[in-house]
């Protein structure tokens, strides 16, 4: 255990006196003379000298007998997490056929070693999504054009009905694609149809077959019955998380996304109605998933059909191609020429579901290096022997040790605590009469090991078996490099296992790897812990265990006790046994300056304090509730300072002045409990529950070097005109949307918001998607 030993308790004389002397109104208000010739004053006295005598003799304790202590607490330093992701592997130039690789696959990125979790089966096909969008102002020239077209068929053009163009979800057309009802986020587009389709082609090097009305039959014939494994990463928001008292989570996606596949009757044609009128169905596919795939990065394995079900309508009417809830037009001739046939993705219920993207032949991967057999030093047959590993920090779930003592093969097993083994040698209860054979329950070949600093320790014979005398020891573990795992989308590219002809790719960057808790972070955590003991008790323990949690990097922790931010106008100390946690992540790319937490932050988040909270809280996990502000200064420059570098320290000023995070630096000391409440929560970013005032601003501004004067601060939320202050309360926080600094008198806040766009909004109920005819062909 690598952490220098600390003080145990740094209080003196004084410190206790004047702790003693607090206490006195609150149990004994009839007390008031606090003289030092007071004979109750004198008593207190001397408590204090013996008390600070013994911490004294406590400090001295040797340091065996200390770090003895700190080892049976089981007060460590938190080891690294393993980054996780997903890769691809691409069938590219191999045989036709269907090959099945088995888990534990290892896969690199430069030097850093990867491996998958699951096996996969890598079909010989390529895939691409798209979605339906709307396309947003059509020309006039195009709607008289499918006028024409529509009367030249004898029909009536639909008055209910919307252009589409087709786009492909590849992370770079889109960010994101909702099948749920539009969404205001610019960032976010939404499915016309609410479906995903994924069409499959066969290979670009692929030969087609001599038939020519199925020249892709070989095709089908090897994805005939075959589990396709689809990835799904879908766009997290910052919904937040409630854990009822003595349950788990409230907001456990049950919905489930269907899987379907067009239902043809042979070569391409449709099945027919008793009228002989086409009749488009899907026909349903066997899926199994891995988690709650709205929720989290996940694979999803479906089933294909028989060779003769694996194909798409291919007898379309002019006016029926790519119309209504069929798949969607594709506009290249040679990617239409490889097409074997549709999958189309959906939500079964009313859910909001969106997705950043899919795709196929892709499995789950874990950043780490495995080691089979790692010689340790011989067993010497001395109670409480430990061997270090040569790499750290390890996995704790990965680790076997097997020893080899007198020609025979022992395995061992890990245990969390030494003390929970058993004897080495049996021995009798006393309690049990007579006759009765001596069943030994706790485990005996066991070791411990600090994931931290790779270090294994074995029992001392009558908590766990000592190995013996000259006995050879091997261990098997894996082990992780933390946050250097956190790689960018394809940087994952090669395999020394892959079969000739196959590629591997990270089509998203990965996530979850977070180095190992530093020695001075750790060292700040023993007095906590020793006030916790790992259970969420008081605001405090909310706060320094949440900071801990693995793998996250945490920006910010707000504990705000008795209160529900879903109950309306209520304050903290209204909602009794709720504690509600507003919690902000360190960085967010796609938003530096609002940061908010995804739904994998909160999974995580939640995961690590649902078993460390009282069966009788209600623990709340939230974002912040940003509200965007327009401010506009005006201020004059004292002569000599460049007008430029003013206007950007005074721009820096505010926007750090009303950060949500800044330096994050763990959890407040306990002298901050002696400080006012604002004053603590100010280190971390702007403090709720207090309103942003344009005076406040004003004075902030005027503390920037190079400001003579301040002419005025007009600050405004929304469109709204210019207001004194902006209210605060709940988990309201503040965000600049627009700020312009000028000399002179500011601009109006009409100049500083400009002509912006506004946000989309729902239109109103789409019937028939139509394609837009591409501008040229």
């Amino acid at each position: 255990m690598p952490i220098t030993l600390p003080t145990i308790d740094d209080r003196r004389y004084q410190d206790l006196l004047d702790e003693a002397l607090a206490r006195v109104p609150v149990h004994t208000p009839e007390w008031t003379n606090f003289n030092k010739s007071d004979p109750g004053v004198t008593i207190v006295e001397l408590f204090a000298f013996l008390t600070e005598s013994l911490l004294y003799r406590a400090n001295q304790i040797p340091d065996r007998n200390r770090l003895r202590f700190l080892q049976l607490l089981g007060v460590g330093l938190q080891p690294a997490t393993a980054a996780q992701g997903l890769a691809t592997i691409a069938n590219d130039k191999g045989p036709l056929q269907t090959v099945t690789l088995a888990a534990d696959l290892e896969l690199r990125a430069g030097a850093l070693p990867f491996r998958t979790t699951l096996g996969l089966a890598v079909l010989p096909v390529e895939a691409a999504v798209y979605f339906k969008r709307e396309l947003a102002d059509p020309s006039q020239q195009l709607q008289d054009y499918y006028a024409l077209l529509y009367a030249s068929f004898g029909q009536e053009m639909p008055t209910d009905f919307s252009l589409y163009e087709t786009v492909p979800l590849d992370g770079t057309s889109s960010s994101a694609v909702s099948l749920g009802a539009p969404s205001a986020d610019p960032g976010i587009d939404h499915a016309l149809d609410r479906s995903l389709w994924i069409a499959l082609f066969a290979r670009r090097n692929e030969t087609p077959g001599p038939d020519p009305a199925d020249p892709w039959k070989a095709v089908r014939a090897a994805l005939a019955g075959q589990v396709l494994t689809l990835a799904v990463v879908p766009e997290t928001d910052a919904a937040g998380i409630d854990l009822l008292p003595g349950a788990g989570t409230t907001n456990a996606n049950s919905a489930l996304l269907g899987f379907e596949m067009p239902k043809t009757a042979g070569q391409g044609r449709s099945l027919t109605d008793g009228s002989s009128q086409p009749v488009r169905q899907y026909q349903a596919l066997a899926a199994t998933t891995t988690g709650d795939l709205l929720a989290a990065p996940g694979v999803v394995q479906v089933t294909l059909p028989g060779a003769d079900a694996i194909d798409t309508w291919r007898d379309f009417d002019p006016l029926e191609s790519g119309v209504d809830d069929v798949p969607p037009n594709l506009d290249d001739d040679k990617l239409a020429g490889r097409l074997l046939t549709w999958l189309r993705v959906r939500c079964t219920g009313a859910v909001a579901a969106k997705f950043q993207w899919l795709g196929i032949n892709t499995v789950p991967i874990v950043q780490r290096a495995h080691v089979g057999a790692e010689p340790l030093a011989d067993g010497t047959g001395q109670p409480d022997q430990m061997r270090q590993l040569a790499h750290a920090p390890v996995l704790p779930d990965s680790v076997a040790v097997t020893s080899i003592e007198n020609g025979s093969l022992r395995s061992w097993s890990l245990i969390d605590d030494l003390f929970a083994a058993g004897p080495e040698v049996a021995v009798r209860d006393p309690r049990l009469p007579p006759g009765c054979t001596q069943v030994t329950i706790n485990p005996v070949d066991v070791f411990s090991v600090d994931a931290e600093s790779g270090r294994i320790r074995f029992g001392d014979g009558l908590h766990g078996r000592r190995p013996a005398d000259g006995a050879k020891l091997v261990a098997a573990y894996d082990w992780s490099q933390g946050g250097a795992g956190n790689v960018a989308a394809g940087a994952i590219n090669a395999s020394p296992a892959l079969p000739a002809g196959f590629g591997v790719a990270n089509p998203v960057p990965t996530w979850g790897g977070a180095d190992a808790e530093t020695v001075a972070d750790g060292e700040k955590q023993i007095r906590r812990y020793l006030q916790h003991r790992d259970r969420l008790v008081t605001a405090a323990d909310f706060e320094a265990i949440a900071w801990r949690t693995p793998g996250l990097e945490i920006g910010r922790v707000e504990v705000l006790a008795a209160f529900h931010p879903d109950l309306a106008a209520n304050q903290p100390g209204d909602a009794a046994g709720v504690v509600t946690l507003m919690v902000i992540p360190a960085h967010d790319p796609q938003s530096p300056s609002a940061p908010q937490p995804d739904r994998v932050f909160l999974d995580t988040l939640c995961d690590y304090l649902d078993a460390r909270r009282l069966v009788t809280t209600e623990l709340v996990l939230r974002g912040p509730n940003y509200r965007g502000l327009w401010i506009s200064v005006g201020v004059d420059v004292v002569a000599g300072y460049a007008i430029a570098d003013v206007v950007a320290a005074v721009k820096q000023r505010l926007q750090d002045f009303l950060a949500p995070v800044r330096a994050p630096s763990g959890p407040a000391d306990s002298t901050a409990l002696l400080t006012a409440p604002q004053q603590a929560a100010a280190d971390h970013g702007w403090p709720l529950a207090t309103p942003v005032s344009a005076r406040v601003l004003l004075a902030e501004v005027a503390r920037v070097p190079g400001v003579a004067s301040v002419a005025d601060v007009l600050l405004a939320e929304g469109d709204g005109d210019a207001v004194d202050s902006v209210a605060m309360k709940g988990l309201d926080l503040p965000m600049i949307i627009g700020l312009k600094v000028v000399t002179g008198d500011p601009l109006g806040l009409d100049a500083v918001r400009g002509t912006g766009t506004p946000a989309p909004t729902a239109g109103g109920t789409r019937i028939l998607p139509v394609p837009a005819i591409p501008d040229a062909c």
